[in-house]
């Protein structure tokens, strides 16, 4: 398959199938999406819609029962296809901040002083200078989730996939974090697709918002908020812009449709 121009990630009539107790049933209904190079695209939708099964996909973590994707790498690239952020907190409690930095590079085979040359910057971005050598029961929530971060875009992936990864943070660290997501995207400019619940951190920080149905998932809604908001972008001037109450609006409305849908 051949991507269409401009295209970063190209989705064509993917879909998963469960089998539960020797029954199948379907999560992600046949999803058709274009991703361009360098778009933030927000996908939101119900709990059990297939957002995180999708991200699973694209990650290599799943195998879908049908469709197909495909990634266009840039000429000759080596860079990997793609890096994960979760929800909840994955790095390793027994290794130091450089080192769960560092884990993804030395599994590419990445040389010590490489890695360090690579590594520190990027400690330095995510505002964790002072804590190279600290381990993850000394930091807290937020602060671990930006070595998340930085593990992420140190691996220079074609592809940032993020689920939910502040979801269970706190309001403040919340914002905070989001803002430090927006400075670090726009210096590296990565294709992103960003899993979350909230209406409000899709419009802040995405180009592009895609709503997914109740289980199976499938897109009920794709809106283009690159034009709408200028950046830089942060909640307060989202919430004063005159397209905010339409567009939250839009999208509860998809979204109280299919949570009336499971409920039901």
């Amino acid at each position: 398959m051949t991507a269409a121009s401009g295209a970063k990630v190209r989705i064509s009539g993917l879909r998963k199938q469960f089998a539960v107790r020797g029954r199948a049933f379907d999560a992600l209904a046949p999803v058709d999406l274009a991703v361009r190079a360098g778009e933030f695209v927000a996908i939101v939708g119900p709990s059990g819609c297939g957002k995180t099964t999708l991200l699973r996909i694209l990650a290599g973590l799943e195998r879908a029962s049908g469709g197909e994707f495909v990634v266009e790498r840039e000429r000759s690239s080596e860079r990997p296809l793609n890096a994960m952020v979760f929800q909840e907190q994955s790095i390793f409690p027994w290794m130091s901040v450089v080192d769960n930095v560092a884990f993804g590079l030395k599994a590419r085979g990445v040389g010590k002083r490489q890695r360090r040359a690579a590594v520190l910057p990027m400690i330095q971005t995510v505002g964790l200078s002072g804590f190279e050598d600290a381990l993850p029961h000394q930091l807290s929530g937020g602060m671990k989730q930006r070595v998340s971060l930085a593990r992420a875009f140190v691996m220079d992936p074609e592809v940032l996939l993020m689920d939910e990864p502040f979801a269970s943070l706190d309001e403040q660290t919340k914002l905070v974090l989001q803002a430090e997501l927006l400075r670090i995207w726009e210096g590296t400019h990565k294709t992103v697709l960003y899993v979350t619940h909230s209406i409000d951190e899709a419009l802040v920080l995405s180009d592009r918002i895609v709503v997914l149905s109740a289980r199976p998932g499938r897109i009920l809604d794709t809106i283009d908020v690159s034009g709408l908001f200028t950046r830089p972008r942060d909640l307060e001037t989202v919430r004063a812009s005159p397209h905010y109450g339409e567009l939250f609006a839009r999208i509860w409305h998809h979204l109280r449709g299919a949570a009336v849908a499971v409920a039901s």
